[in-house]
């Protein structure tokens, strides 16, 4: 049994398929998500599962999802999205063809980032069936108090989701015109890879994006931006209330085609007003990004 996954923003994903898939016998492939014809090249008999991610959660490049899926289905593959991102607002995967989306509701379903729990959606009976099946025979389960943080913040997630973006895209557009941010990477800008695909498959674009802050600032000046912000935690996750901030090493985590030169920052907007981060990003990049 093989799967094929798209080349991994984040390192866990293959560190599992190298551990713990490897001893029952399954093996991987990685592609490129922003070459379809890579994909094609390395479908076989053998596939069984292509992974996909819209977009990158890193590098927030937007594949052609639908040309993905249509590529792996023509193989036979089960497709199945991280649709954590797009949180069911943004599009409609199953309309694409899609069989599972996957979904961190610790993110946006949940919205408070005090709960730690996912979902696997099927719209097949049979893979359900399968699910079900797995989930009983691995004996999995949530909390029922966690269960209720994630149906009450359903209630709000639309209204909750279109804040993180309007905030994000400003915050995004200005940042672009900033000194020391040579570029900036939101699917929903012209600047970013694959934001063509975005338009044609999107109606909104979530609260997350990256900067690369150039290349002519040291280590220790991204570290400072960081430390000066006020209103930004540093963390992983997102879709919380609370604003994060993230420096990547992408020589570690990024291969591929794809360049991307200077010191990476993912932002995770949250609920906080668009004036009030805007103000707090202005100072701390005059006070640690300013050239010398």
């Amino acid at each position: 049994m093989q799967f094929t996954a798209a080349t991994s923003r984040k390192l866990h994903p293959l560190r599992h398929a190298r551990t713990t898939l490897s001893q029952l016998g399954i093996t991987y492939q990685c592609y490129d998500p922003m070459d379809v014809a890579d994909l094609q090249a390395k479908l076989s008999g053998r596939t069984k599962l292509v992974w996909v991610e819209a977009p990158g959660s890193i590098t927030m490049e937007f594949p052609d999802l639908r040309t993905l899926v249509a590529t792996a289905k023509s193989a036979s593959a089960i497709v199945a999205l991280d649709n954590t991102w797009g949180a069911g607002i943004a599009f409609a995967p199953f309309e694409m063809g899609v069989d599972i989306s996957v979904h961190a509701l610790t993110k946006y379903p949940s919205g408070g980032a005090d709960v730690l729990m996912g979902s696997i959606i099927t719209n097949d009976d049979k893979l359900h069936d399968k699910f079900r099946v797995a989930y009983l025979d691995l004996g999995m389960g949530v909390g029922a108090n966690d269960a209720e943080l994630v149906l009450r913040g359903l209630a709000s997630i639309k209204a909750r989701y279109d804040l993180h973006d309007a905030t994000a895209r400003a915050l995004a557009s200005w940042l672009a015109g900033q000194d020391g941010i040579s570029r900036v990477l939101h699917p929903a800008l012209e600047s970013c890879p694959g934001h063509e695909h975005w338009a044609t498959h999107c109606s909104a674009a979530a609260g997350l994006f990256s900067v690369l802050i150039d290349e002519s600032r040291t280590h220790a000046q991204v570290d400072a931006f960081c430390d000066r912000l006020q209103l930004f935690g540093i963390g992983l996750s997102w879709g919380g209330p609370m604003s994060l901030v993230m420096p990547y090493d992408m020589q570690s985590i990024r291969g591929g085609k794809q360049s991307y030169g200077g010191h990476l920052l993912r932002f995770s907007i949250g609920l906080e007003s668009v004036e009030d981060l805007r103000e707090d990003l202005a100072q701390a990049l005059s006070e640690a990004l300013a050239a010398a």
